[in-house]
């Protein structure tokens, strides 16, 4: 029976979770990017063999990328984004020329995740991620002031939000700001007020056919480079799957990924399969995405999520959430054993437990929490795998 590769994220050698940390927690590899170049510029060979011998030193590999971020002009086809494509190219040859061959990005404008509060509470007092759409609707209309953003609530929904917001002291709500405004994954630089409403002004004219044009013109481009070198491709999902301050999401549904898939029908047009992003809509069937997918997902996110009703949901524990962790690891097996690849595979946005309470951590990303979810997938993966093999 094939197993999964077990990796864990790492941002770098800025990053206060320590490779000897990863490699004792169970991993043998790391998912990493090189966020210190600027979004856009290539990632030249030396970079990239620089960062792979940090790695391999430590005893591990660098496996899969995370993320080679696409340039906010490409996302609008606008400005230079012909020259930025072209530095995309570049830079999955450079990859691949370093053996490095699967390659995440995501095509959400602007932010990335969101989350509204970084520090739920859980019952045992570890911490959580939780999405709030009250929360969030009263940052959006009466806190951030986002033009013609009324238009986009109901008058319960902003009465509901006002309600909610009336509830928070001055440092609850500049907390609120901090949260959703949260800067790029492996920066410690949140936006601004005046910079996100300037940012958003730019997709003023984007709506979800135009940005879902502009990622078929950017794959069409791509991944025929990344198909000739065996490079993967791995697209993640919308992250909640549903428009956040107005902007357009294109990677959030069943349909959105058969649309994409469909345009550019390439294996190395691919999927990061994140069942805590396409689970958080509870619309989306994660057992029929790898049925009907299976050969375009190359790279996995193991995350599980708990949906308290329709306006908020919280990361759960990795095996028990709304998503059967169980289900979706014995398909994948099945699906890997069938492909004859072995699939990277991390855990995602982990607890904070009392005992790392006040380190400097990336939101989500503190080790015992990771490290807990880690243990629990590949006992998971160990059991159904040898039932798997009694049955054959």
């Amino acid at each position: 029976m094939i197993k999964m590769q077990q990796a864990m994220r790492w941002f770098g050698p800025q990053d206060t979770v320590n490779l000897i940390d990863i490699k004792q927690a169970g991993a043998s590899a790391v998912v990493s990017a090189l966020h210190h170049i600027p979004v856009g510029d290539v990632w030249e060979v030396d970079e990239i063999k620089a960062r792979q011998e940090i790695v391999r030193n430590a005893g591990l590999k660098w496996t899969v990328v995370e993320s080679l971020p696409v340039h906010e002009e490409i996302k609008r086809a606008s400005g230079n984004y012909l020259k930025y494509i072209e530095n995309y190219k570049i830079s999955i040859k450079n990859l691949a020329e370093c053996g490095i061959n699967v390659i995440t990005y995501n095509f959400m404008p602007i932010l990335d995740w969101v989350r509204t509060d970084h520090s739920f509470i859980n019952q045992d007092g570890s911490k959580t991620l939780l999405y709030n759409q009250e929360a969030f609707t009263y940052l959006d209309v009466f806190l951030l002031k986002r033009p013609n953003s009324e238009s986009d609530y109901s008058d319960i929904e902003k009465e509901n939000a006002l309600q909610f917001g009336n509830t928070l002291s001055i440092e609850q709500k500049e907390l609120l700001f901090k949260n959703v405004l949260l800067g790029l994954p492996g920066s410690k630089t949140n936006f601004t007020a005046e910079q996100i409403l300037t940012l958003l002004d730019n997709y003023a004219s984007i709506d979800n056919v135009k940005l879902l044009d502009n990622l078929i013109y950017f794959l069409s481009e791509v991944a025929p480079v990344a198909e000739k070198l065996g490079s993967k491709l791995a697209i993640h999902p919308d992250d909640p799957p549903f428009s956040v301050l107005g902007l357009p999401r294109i990677v959030s549904t069943e349909s959105d990924l058969r649309a994409i898939f469909e345009a550019v029908p390439l294996e190395a047009n691919g999927l990061c399969y994140c069942t805590g992003s396409l689970g958080a809509n509870p619309q989306n069937n994660l057992e029929k995405i790898i049925d009907d997918y299976g050969n375009r997902i190359h790279f996995l996110h193991l995350r599980n999520t708990i949906r308290e009703n329709r306006n908020v949901f919280r990361e759960s524990e990795h095996l028990d959430g709304d998503t059967k962790m169980e289900v979706i690891m014995e398909k994948l097996l099945l699906l890997m054993n069938q492909r004859k690849v072995s699939l990277p595979m991390r855990p995602d946005h982990g607890f904070l437990h009392a005992i790392e309470e006040g380190k400097e951590q990336y939101p989500g990303y503190s080790l015992i929490g990771r490290l807990k979810g880690l243990a629990e997938l590949r006992g998971l993966e160990k059991g159904i795998a040898y039932k798997l093999d009694q049955i054959v």
